[in-house]
């Protein structure tokens, strides 16, 4: 790949956003460069996803097999792929921008979209790894309903849990939200809602200490820090909501950024604040996360690439 080499996009990330605006890119013949260092995004680490459109069942490493495999075979002579790295910086220019790989090279466009979506802040506290698809979980809409008539505790006090615990009592039989801090930072009519239902009970000062199990769950340890004393919750299913990190630091400089390191967007075009420059999906700040949605939301930028390019 030569540093000279001007692409009319380059696409980072390898997600449902990021393959979305693949496809999308090669059927309207964008000379693209994609940018991936893994393929499938968060759900890789699925075993079961039930609500991807069209799959009533497929697992993460399915999910990314068949995303790569729909990108190569619609890539043609106009998308070329580079699997195994990652943008380590995001250079903005007048008229054409820059992006660093892992690898040391680099590579130039018109116009770029940014899909490199986020991470889950993990519950860093003994079991949690261990018991992770035994159990523990970070995405309530992938699986929640395998947990309908059981016992469940979501950790997070903020907007997410409980709109996580709201999706939970649809099915589950009981949910627990424990929050370490002494008032929730949830908006107060989500808060006073959730926990009006019969089947809903919320802990604030509960710092989770460990996640109990044999083959799977079966509780969760907490400590109240108001008194100290320590207490042994019994439940199958954890869902964890304690905050997204955003893959956007190798574009700091390049593009605006909230107080939580997500890009900011105008949701009508996807474009950020920067001339050129694009972003979809989990590393945006929309309101809702979810693999449909990231690929929607690429559409939506390619058809607005594809516009301004051929436009300006």
């Amino acid at each position: 790949m030569s540093n000279q080499e001007l692409y009319d996009l380059i696409i980072i990330g390898g997600g449902p956003g990021g393959a979305s605006a693949g496809v999308y890119a090669s059927r309207k013949q964008l000379k693209t460069l994609l940018v991936t260092p893994e393929w499938g995004g968060q759900s890789i680490v699925s075993p079961d996803i039930q609500n991807w459109i069209g799959s009533p069942h497929i697992s993460g490493a399915d999910l990314a097999e068949s995303l790569k495999t729909h990108v190569e075979t619609y890539a043609g002579e106009h998308v070329t792929i580079k699997s195994g790295v990652s943008a380590t910086n995001l250079s903005k220019g007048e008229r054409e921008h820059t992006v660093t790989l892992s690898n040391g090279e680099t590579a130039t466009a018109r116009a770029i979209l940014i899909t490199t979506g986020s991470q889950r802040r993990r519950l860093g506290v003994p079991g949690a790894d261990e018991f992770e698809h035994k159990g523990v979980t970070y995405c309530a809409s992938c699986d929640g309903p395998i947990f309908a008539a059981q016992d469940v505790a979501v950790i997070g006090g903020g907007n997410a849990g409980f709109e996580t615990a709201a999706q939970l009592l649809a099915y589950a039989k009981s949910v627990t939200l424990l929050h370490r801090n002494p008032e929730y930072k949830a908006d107060p009519v989500t808060v006073e809602r959730v926990l009006a239902h019969e089947n809903m009970t919320g802990i604030t000062n509960a710092e989770t200490t460990a996640v109990l199990g044999e083959q799977m769950v079966n509780g969760l340890s907490y400590t109240d820090t108001a008194t100290g004393e320590s207490h042994t919750l019994p439940v199958t299913g954890v869902f964890v909501e304690i905050g997204m990190i955003p893959t956007t630091d190798f574009a700091a400089e390049a593009v605006e950024r909230d107080e939580l390191k997500r890009i900011t967007i105008d949701p009508w075009t996807q474009k950020t604040g920067t001339p050129g420059i694009w972003a979809a999906g989990d590393c945006t700040n929309v309101r809702y996360h979810q693999n449909n949605i990231s690929a929607g939301d690429a559409v939506r930028a390619l058809e607005d690439i594809y516009v301004t390019l051929k436009t300006t």
